[in-house]
């Protein structure tokens, strides 16, 4: 069980960033109000003052998940386009998906649609980076929401895959990786064209 800091001076912040560790080391699951406060040494009324209820902490923990992956793709993408910018995406993506696999999984989360409206910019800026390096292959609606559910159901199912040890064959998974990436390159600059009745829709939600 992690231990965190003196129960002195809690805050909703200090209690996420705590929950958010929790989830890296128990799972997702393993997140309780109850575990998150034998951690700071307070009994489970102490964390109320903060958080609403579990789902309001496993909400702010995506939040807060949101925000550090968006953070660590922009750094890696700046300056970058076409394959490079990709590459550097998709790599950017596994590594904090890998390295944090609680706080990922807290990304899946379906999230209340206010309070997406309430803290949009982790959110905003998911959609410029991905959108944006998407434009940089010609693409435009309805082809970039497409490309952008590609992209997300490729690299989530690879990484989720890749924590569960669901790749059995010898292959290298490393270097499956980089193909895959590397095919997801090419079929973005040959897109194939919309089929006839293919429109964009100007209140298309985020993919």
């Amino acid at each position: 069980m992690l231990r965190f800091m003196a129960r002195a001076g809690l805050s909703a912040q200090r209690v996420t960033l705590a929950a958010a560790d929790l989830a890296d080391t128990a799972g997702l699951d393993g997140v309780t109000i109850s575990a998150v406060a034998r951690g700071f040494g307070v009994k489970d009324a102490s964390l109320y003052s903060h958080v609403r209820n579990l789902q309001d902490l496993r909400h702010r923990i995506a939040l807060l998940a949101a925000g550090e992956l968006v953070d660590r793709i922009g750094a890696a993408v700046a300056g970058r386009s076409g394959r490079d910018a990709l590459l550097a995406f998709a790599d950017a993506y596994r590594a904090y998906a890998l390295t944090h696999p609680g706080r990922y999984a807290a990304t899946q989360l379906p999230l209340p649609p206010e309070l997406v409206t309430a803290d949009p910019v982790a959110f905003r800026r998911t959609y410029e980076l991905t959108y944006g390096m998407l434009r940089g292959y010609g693409l435009s609606e309805p082809d970039l929401t497409d490309a952008v559910r590609l992209l997300r159901s490729t690299f989530h199912g690879f990484v989720s895959l890749e924590a569960t040890g669901g790749f059995g064959h010898p292959r290298d998974v490393e270097l499956s990786w980089r193909r895959s990436v590397e095919a997801l390159h090419v079929l973005l600059e040959h897109w194939p064209a919309a089929t006839p009745g293919d429109t964009p829709r100007e209140d298309t939600p985020a993919p």
